[in-house]
């Protein structure tokens, strides 16, 4: 695969203005639907005699992998088999705010023993994903801690190759309770009991099967409520070549994958260390409860081996993006978030620019303009923020620029500022928020909006 092939198949990584191309939503339709979603209860046992109780799609955690052609317009159906109203939002999608599935926008909710069709036409290309997008609050029941999401792969025009595998492969933690930290965090979070990486835990589903001098291309996503994924394969390295499905200009090897919640990686791997490995977490704890899928070589058998990296070994955005100098913005918007303070109930209430959900005063543009969004974090923790139905140019991290990194969720590290510019390319309101779930459903979030 050239580069360049690469690059015009899936849409170029330049911010190009689109128009609105989604249609309308109907509660009753009789168009025949391309796809369709069933939201309804499963009980799954992820590993040996561990069996959870969650909400999915299609019967299937993850849900099922929709394969979508850019451009084509397109129609879903959703039934939803529940008690409780849902919404299924399309992540990375340039859709309408009634389509996108956020509640903040307007969209509507598919009613509970409801069903409703969605249309659209899917753009950009890439490795994108669908999920809920209902608040949780206090119930860990819901929202992203259910089994609610599954892979929306849009296919370019022209289908790059070059690869001899195809491997989906979605992070989650599961089983959650609410725990209280003290000093110095002092707040409400969530702890869980089990993990997946596959459809199982590891050691309790199928390995991959894999055949020496393979390239497999790993489309990754952390599919989690609340947790970063940290991803190491022993003896091997991952070729990046793609962030959130948008191809980067500096595909890069790497021994380490770091994935803020909502973010995909896709990474060609070169198939060169016979053996029976763990790809699998970083972190001890997260691996020995399930987070990891066995890569077996063919003709090789035996327990799977696992070696952690170095632990100088970093994430950096920038080594897949270029020193060019990014032209000024038309606009400037800072964005500061702030925890409130313990309240003595779980979860702890959050603030932006000082304001309180839902009387933040959201980020006013003009169509066609370009924009820089400043995120300032000056927390201890790292917070990934989600730009809903565009796509924005990294531009700063932690100071150091960069450009031609396309995205639409960034990983802002803790006590650090992150600079994107996205183009005003989709009118009606859009969400900007934090996509750990607890503290979107308590605050974390702001609109941007149309002149």
């Amino acid at each position: 695969m050239q580069r360049r092939d690469f690059l015009l198949a899936a849409g170029g990584v330049a911010l190009n203005a689109i128009s609105d191309l989604s249609g309308p939503m109907r509660l009753s339709a009789t168009t025949k639907a391309d796809f369709t979603i069933r939201i309804a209860p499963l009980s799954v046992e992820l590993a040996a005699g561990k069996t959870i109780q969650t909400i999915a799609y299609n019967g299937t955690v993850p849900g099922p992998v929709l394969r979508m052609k850019e451009g084509k317009p397109t129609r879903v159906d959703v039934f939803n088999d529940t008690d409780v109203p849902e919404l299924v939002h399309w992540h990375g999608q340039q859709v309408s705010a009634e389509a996108d599935g956020a509640e903040e926008e307007g969209s509507p909710f598919v009613p509970p023993k409801g069903h409703m069709q969605i249309s659209f036409t899917p753009r950009p290309a890439g490795t994108r994903w669908y999920h809920t997008h209902a608040m949780a609050m206090t119930d860990l029941t819901r929202g992203a801690y259910s089994g609610q999401y599954g892979f929306l792969l849009v296919e370019p025009n022209s289908h790059p190759g070059n690869y001899d595998q195809e491997v989906f492969l979605a992070g989650r933690h599961w089983d959650p309770s609410i725990v209280h930290r003290g000093a110095p965090n002092n707040d409400w979070t969530v702890s869980y009991n089990l993990c997946s990486l596959a459809d199982r835990a590891l050691a309790n589903g199928e390995p991959i099967r894999v055949r020496q001098g393979q390239r497999v291309l790993f489309r990754i996503l952390n599919a989690d409520a609340t947790r970063q994924l940290n991803l190491a394969l022993p003896g091997h390295k991952f070729q990046v070549i793609a962030l959130d499905g948008n191809p980067v200009p500096r595909p890069t090897a790497v021994e380490l994958l770091t994935l803020a919640v909502a973010e995909r990686v896709d990474a060609i791997v070169e198939m060169n260390e016979p053996g029976v490995w763990v790809l699998g977490s970083t972190r001890d704890e997260d691996r020995n409860i399930g987070m990891g899928v066995v890569i077996e070589y063919a003709d090789r058998k035996g327990e799977p081996q696992w070696k952690s990296p170095d632990k100088s070994v970093v994430w950096d955005y920038t080594v897949f993006g270029t020193d060019a100098k990014t032209r000024e913005p038309d606009g400037r918007f800072d964005m500061k978030f702030m925890m409130m303070s313990d309240e003595g109930k779980p979860f702890n209430r959050w603030m932006v620019n000082d304001q309180m959900w839902p009387n933040v005063d959201p980020l006013m543009v003009k169509k066609g303009k370009r924009y820089r969004m400043a995120f300032h974090n000056g927390m201890e923790d790292s917070h990934p923020l989600h730009l809903h139905r565009h796509s924005f140019e990294v531009t700063s991290v932690g100071g150091k620029p960069t450009a031609g990194i396309i995205k639409d969720t960034i990983n802002v590290p803790k006590s650090s500022t992150v600079e994107v510019d996205f183009i005003a390319d989709n009118a009606g309101p859009s969400l900007v928020h934090c996509h750990m779930q607890q503290h979107m459903d308590f605050g974390f979030k702001a609109l941007v909006k149309y002149h």
